[in-house]
């Protein structure tokens, strides 16, 4: 479809990333649950990030940089929220998993400390916020139903061939 007379390059180009699927009530929960992604990492995470503690493990700085890195990710979800999806995906995963491997067996045998505890709700606070932020039909069409991207090399495009002109077809004035 050509763009129309007068019609300029940016207002073609939003029309091609328009996601109809998505309705802007969608659209906002999303860069809302981008935002507070976002902003609790950088409360909770960066300063650590920018001032490690003294004596903090290997293992804590793999976890506190991975989360920084997350929520640079996820402040570019405020611009591009259904292109950010898998983000969101990840951060319903990690957290579902940590619950039910990690967070409730603890809390079933009451031998939660304080910093578990307070890491098991902020994972359940996760994990009922962001399936209600994520458009379910749209993940379902997209990731479902469309058809996966190819394996393989990408099929040589040729010039279409035409069929060999016959005696009858130039008589007949095709031509």
């Amino acid at each position: 479809m050509e763009p129309a007379i007068g019609a300029s390059s940016r207002t073609s180009a939003k029309s091609v990333n328009a996601t109809p699927d998505v309705s802007t009530f969608r659209l906002y929960t999303l860069r809302a649950m981008y935002a507070f992604t976002a902003v609790g990492l950088i409360f909770a995470r960066w300063p650590a990030i920018v001032n490690p503690p003294p004596g903090i493990s290997n293992a804590g700085t793999v976890v506190a940089m991975f989360l920084g890195a997350l929520s640079i990710l996820a402040l570019l979800g405020i611009r591009y929220p259904v292109k950010m999806l898998p983000l969101l995906f990840f951060e319903l995963l990690w957290k579902v998993m940590w619950v039910v491997a990690w967070g409730l067996p603890i809390w079933s045998t009451q031998m939660l400390t304080p910093d578990s505890e307070q890491t098991l709700i902020s994972n359940l606070v996760g994990v009922v916020l962001v399936p209600l932020a994520i458009p379910w039909g749209y993940v379902f069409n997209q990731y479902v139903k469309a058809p996966g991207d190819r394996w393989g090399r990408r099929p040589m495009m040729s010039a279409p061939s035409e069929p060999p002109l016959t005696s009858s077809a130039t008589a007949a004035g095709v031509l």
